[in-house]
């Protein structure tokens, strides 16, 4: 493809052929079934066994007790990396992904979050 004559045709044909991007921010992104994103706890399962907490491996959540039967979930999500494994091992469901991925931000106390 060093000359030009070669690179030209080449050039209308790639003219022609349909993007291979996605106009993400103004078109809606479409994610998988099952796919990994921010957690969602549910305060009336937790039972406070703490198994998720002990299975992280990057120490992103962390479970206190609020009251007698009451638990709160403290996320870092910018120590999560999001392997669901505290979500397959809660006996109880009391935490799920969901489909949320927009996470950035510029200020890292704001990623410490209440859930």
């Amino acid at each position: 493809m060093t000359s030009l004559g070669k690179m030209v045709p080449y050039l209308f044909k790639m003219m022609m052929k349909k993007t291979d991007t996605v106009l993400y921010p103004s078109v809606e992104a479409k994610v998988p079934d099952k796919f990994r994103g921010s957690l969602k706890f549910c305060p009336e399962k937790c039972v406070g066994c703490k198994l998720c907490e002990r299975v992280c491996p990057a120490d992103a959540i962390v479970i206190e007790k609020i009251a007698d039967k009451q638990y709160k979930a403290i996320v870092r999500m910018d120590k999560c990396i999001f392997c669901g494994q505290c979500v397959d091992t809660c006996n109880k469901d009391a935490l799920e992904n969901t489909a949320f991925f927009e996470l950035a931000s510029g200020d890292k106390a704001s990623l410490e979050v209440e859930i």
